[in-house]
């Protein structure tokens, strides 16, 4: 059962498709490096296959569906290439700093906790203007054994945090995230930005919304 929201103490949220609105940008370069390379697959191919994983699972996968490995300079093209297109495009999620201003209002502390690099969450939080409120809270898939599905960077984050798993709450927009979210013990809340929200309940989410806006609602019991 998921604890009451009032009595959460850590709120840890993904990043990309949570913090910043990134998924659709990213996979697009993503897709079309994997079509120039003889991969034939479509953002919904992305999104199915590769949103909410580690770049190294991500890899592994498209090498096998290859039959061969990537070349050599994919990685390095792909960042640029990904880098390139969100300084034109990056935008916040909507609703996004609202919430955070009630977790500051209410001195209630936050973190980020994701499948994508510290490289890869400085430069999105960077273009968007959240990075200082995530200032040493940043946390990693690259930091522990077992990327998501598996719990490990949730409980990484919250033991850095001296913070109970069971007094966590979680914001995740994929199954995956979910899944990790729910095998960590957390509180977990879904985000059905792109992701349909029956996927995120089947996941296991506990709860789910379609706006930002209505987390405070949910966690505080009132309107913010």
């Amino acid at each position: 059962m998921p604890s009451e929201p009032s009595s959460n103490e850590l709120t840890i949220f993904d990043c990309d498709g949570v913090l910043v609105d990134s998924e659709v940008i990213a996979n697009r370069v993503f897709c079309a490096m994997l079509n120039e390379i003889g991969l034939n697959v479509s953002l919904d191919d992305m999104f199915e296959k590769f949103v909410g994983r580690s770049m190294k699972y991500c890899y592994e996968l498209i090498a096998e569906l290859l039959e061969r490995p990537l070349p050599g300079d994919f990685d390095t093209q792909l960042k640029a290439r990904t880098v390139q297109a969100l300084k034109a495009e990056l935008k916040a999620v909507r609703g996004i700093v609202e919430v955070l201003d009630v977790l500051d209002e209410r001195g209630l502390r936050y973190c980020v906790a994701s499948s994508g690099t510290h490289e890869k969450m400085q430069t999105t939080l960077g273009i968007t203007g959240l990075l200082p409120r995530f200032d040493g809270r940043l946390y990693s898939v690259t930091e522990v054994a077992h990327a998501k599905p598996a719990p490990d960077v949730f409980l990484y984050a919250a033991a850095k945090n001296g913070a109970s798993p069971a007094r966590c709450r979680v914001i995740e927009d994929s199954p995956t995230g979910v899944k990790a979210g729910v095998a960590a013990g957390m509180t977990v809340f879904g985000y059905a930005g792109l992701t349909p929200r029956q996927q995120l309940m089947e996941a296991g989410a506990h709860f789910v919304v379609n706006e930002m806006r209505e987390l405070p609602a949910l966690w505080f019991g009132r309107a913010q």
